[in-house]
């Protein structure tokens, strides 16, 4: 399979079909907001090394959530009864992003969160698209994550913790806000053991690709999360 450059002139990508095997799909473009929610609502994300060209992917299997099959280990309810952490949405996006760059990941020198990416999510955040979850522990910041809401599905991008379970308790806390507004989806990008364990799962990319179609239907509820 090819893979396709794209014209900075316009905002245009090919049909993720002609993925290659590993998931990607088209080189170059931008970061604009209106570029990056094209990418999103058609299944696309932009995943790259610093130095490198932009490259946009769209994996097949998909990684995904279904709210209703969050999981909760035992382990983490006593998390929740004792209210050892407070959760809180778009307090601080910025430094949410910031730390889930500077997160050490196994197999990873590296982040792919450079400043180009955090500029175009932080152009996202102020147009009421992408948000953050943070994750406190007497005031201070000890987990978070972030990702795009289009219509009735979530898109995650990243988590970090600085505290034992903090990114995890921050996620449950999501899954139960994005459920309780009628979130259909979320998108999980790659499969991960800590992933699976709270009930995402895999499906095709024509599955997931026709999931975004329904979406269409769905407003987009721009505005910053309380």
């Amino acid at each position: 399979m090819p893979v396709f450059w794209l014209d900075p002139e316009h905002i245009i990508f090919p049909d993720p079909i002609h993925s290659t095997p590993d998931g990607l799909l088209a080189a170059g473009g931008d970061l604009s907001k209106e570029r990056l929610l094209l990418a999103y609502r058609n299944g696309i994300f932009p995943w790259y090394a610093p130095g490198d060209p932009i490259l946009w992917w769209c994996p097949d299997p998909r990684c995904v959530l279904f709210p209703e099959d969050l999981k909760v280990s035992k382990s983490m309810r006593p998390y929740f009864n004792q209210r050892k952490f407070e959760v809180t949405y778009d307090r601080c996006f910025t430094e949410v992003m910031l730390a889930c760059a500077q997160q050490p990941r196994n197999g990873q020198a590296g982040t792919w969160i450079t400043r180009e990416m955090m500029k175009g999510y932080t152009r996202l955040h102020e147009a009421g698209f992408a948000h953050s979850v943070e994750v406190w522990k007497e005031k201070e910041l000890v987990g978070g994550l972030y990702g795009i809401a289009i219509g009735k599905v979530f898109f995650g991008e990243s988590m970090f913790a600085r505290a034992s379970n903090a990114s995890k308790f921050g996620f449950i806390s999501l899954v139960h806000r994005l459920e309780a507004q009628g979130f259909t989806l979320i998108d999980c990008q790659q499969e991960t053991g800590h992933l699976l364990s709270l009930g995402a799962t895999t499906i095709p990319r024509p599955e997931f690709l026709q999931a975004l179609r329904a979406n269409d239907a769905h407003p987009d509820g721009e505005g910053k999360w309380g």
